[in-house]
């Protein structure tokens, strides 16, 4: 699969399925622009390849956002990947964390697929990297389920929009993955459960019928599939990557 001629934008590259991500793509040929807060992890990441090149950004910001498209150059592939978790039952939950899930995983995607749509000249694909928890509900996570179901409404409704251009947009659900954010999500169950790490990464790994984290490589592998011959047709989807989880 050659994405050889392409150039390829992903937020939240820094870390994690991104980093995979920009990896992946820039492996097949692709010419790769990762952005994030934290000059750190994207030096870390772009070292790892010729072909990656990095920009700070906050995708919570529209004058960042536009900023980081005016460096990136023009993009015919942009991946809004970047996201953050919380956990905390309703009832405690404050208005300060509801409007921070919100504001990276809900308008982060939008201003990004946004701006990615308003550069694309011809042929695009825009992709966001959502979450099982954008088609169906957990419990202690509302603002980000609320957020990711958001980012698949998002995803549903530009779909149409775009529907007889050369671009389509999608979804990535992909379950709890084995990437630095679920380590947080371990540490937070290990310090409210008593449980040792190995006991609450095996609560995660249950709620996957196939028993196991997903790993950022299948994410890479969807994506590199969606940008390939053959995917035209796919567009408004909300592809899980779950292991059968209902």
């Amino acid at each position: 699969m050659s994405m050889t001629g392409k150039r390829v934008l992903i937020t939240g590259g820094g870390t994690g399925a991104g980093a995979d991500l920009a990896l992946g793509f820039a492996h097949a040929g692709a010419e790769v622009v990762i952005s994030g807060r934290r000059s750190e992890p994207l030096r870390a990441t772009a070292a790892r390849h010729d072909a990656i090149s990095w920009v700070l950004a906050d995708v919570t910001d529209e004058a960042s956002v536009q900023a980081m498209f005016a460096e990136a150059g023009p993009c015919q592939i942009v991946i809004a990947n970047a996201g953050a978790a919380d956990s905390r039952v309703m009832a405690k939950t404050t208005l300060d964390q509801w409007n921070a899930m919100i504001a990276v995983n809900l308008t982060g995607a939008f201003l990004t697929l946004r701006e990615g749509l308003r550069q694309m000249d011809g042929w695009g694909r825009l992709i966001a990297i959502a979450s099982t928890a954008g088609v169906k509900g957990y419990g202690k996570i509302a603002p980000y389920a609320a957020a990711k179901h958001g980012v698949i409404g998002i995803v549903r409704s530009l779909a149409l929009e775009i529907a007889r251009s050369p671009v389509t947009v999608n979804a990535i659900c992909p379950g709890f993955l084995d990437t630095p954010m679920t380590d947080h999500s371990l540490e937070v169950i290990a310090g409210k459960t008593g449980r040792s790490r190995a006991e609450a990464r095996a609560v995660l790994e249950a709620m996957s019928p196939q028993n196991r984290l997903i790993q950022p490589a299948e994410v890479t592998a969807c994506a590199l599939w969606l940008c390939a011959p053959g995917s035209e047709g796919v567009n408004g989807q909300a592809l899980s990557i779950n292991g059968g989880e209902a």
